[in-house]
């Protein structure tokens, strides 16, 4: 635009989305009055003007013409209480809503899922993009590389398929939480998760590792243990080594939730015995006793770049937004003793 402002500008001066900001100009529903009225005031006093680009012209009518997405998920993922990828999907969905996108939902049986059978709202059109929440096998990321629409994949990645993908900085988050658990005094840690299970839970441990390594501390592979089976069901029982660590990195709050209580039918004492620390500060964190310590995702951040990155590759279908990662920050609750006696720095 000739006078240089965007409306991301107006997003980043207000503390909202861009979403938020189409909307509000374009007297869409799915915002307030009072920030309707904001978005406007500022949008004025900072000189915005609309563009005529042909691009501005295909987001317009993205609204007009009614566009579906679709929202995949494995079956694995939709457990009997709320999970962290149910937030995330209803999320993406409200806000898909209110940037005009019709929103189809289906869940992948794991049959489907190793078969690569693709989803009905593909094979019927029902769809002109797609939006995969949560890790599904290679073979089926494959089959929707070659989709003739847009995928966006959310919370995984694979690095074989140039496919755009919003992921929580899992790597970084559990290099913050080893380090914790170092600053605490604890130099036998061990690892919870299949490590080639998922993206995040790989780029987890690789945060693990990077921690031990930085201070010298042993990995020891006997701690690394597996939290769920080849289909990626969590399993209901955990076997512990004999020699214990005297603390566990979770791949996930779920895992550590089911870490504790195995724990606890063992007489194992969580914090006293054994700390144990998890990653995305969702429900299971807080309910837990004691309170997980954990890396917070930003789920609402999450969904919202999920969606501007799917509207705009609905809107110019040669955009590519690549793989973006999200960081999350540290929830310091009650899971972890300090063993360090006082002085963290020794």
């Amino acid at each position: 635009m000739k006078n240089g402002i965007k409306m991301q500008d107006i997003a980043d001066k207000l503390g909202v989305s861009v979403v938020t900001v189409s909307n509000a100009l374009a007297g869409r529903d799915g915002v307030s009055d009072q920030m309707r009225q904001k978005i406007c005031e500022t949008a004025a006093k900072m000189g915005y003007k609309p563009s005529n680009t042909k691009t501005a012209r295909k987001q317009n009518a993205l609204t007009r013409i009614g566009k579906n997405v679709g929202i995949l998920t494995s079956e694995r993922f939709v457990g009997p209480r709320g999970t962290f990828y149910w937030e995330l999907t209803v999320s993406i969905s409200n806000l898909l809503s209110q940037s005009g996108v019709f929103t189809v939902y289906e869940c992948v049986t794991g049959e489907n899922e190793t078969k690569a059978v693709p989803p009905n709202m593909m094979t019927e059109k029902k769809v002109d993009g797609l939006i995969v929440i949560g890790q599904l096998h290679r073979n089926y990321i494959s089959m929707l590389s070659k989709a003739d629409m847009p995928v966006v994949l959310v919370d995984f990645y694979d690095c074989r398929y140039n496919i755009d993908s919003v992921n929580s900085d899992s790597y970084n988050g559990a290099y913050l939480l080893t380090d914790h658990l170092i600053s605490n005094g604890h130099t036998r840690i061990g690892f919870i998760g299949n490590l080639n299970a998922t993206s995040s839970i790989n780029d987890r441990f690789l945060g693990y590792m990077k921690a031990l390594i930085e201070n010298g501390i042993e990995y020891r592979r006997e701690w690394t243990l597996n939290d769920r089976n080849e289909r990626g069901i969590l399993f209901t029982q955990l076997d512990f080594p004999e020699d214990m660590p005297t603390a566990f990195v979770c791949n996930c709050d779920e895992t550590a939730l089911r870490v504790i209580g195995a724990l606890r039918n063992k007489g194992v004492r969580v914090p006293e015995d054994v700390s144990v620390v998890g990653f995305d500060n969702y429900i299971t964190s807080g309910i837990s006793i004691p309170a997980i310590t954990t890396i917070e995702v930003d789920i609402a951040k999450m969904a919202e770049t999920s969606v501007e990155l799917m509207v705009k590759k609905l809107s110019d279908p040669t955009f590519s937004g690549g793989r973006i990662v999200l960081s999350g920050k540290l929830a310091v609750k009650d899971s972890v003793l300090d063993i360090s006696g006082g002085n963290k720095n020794a």
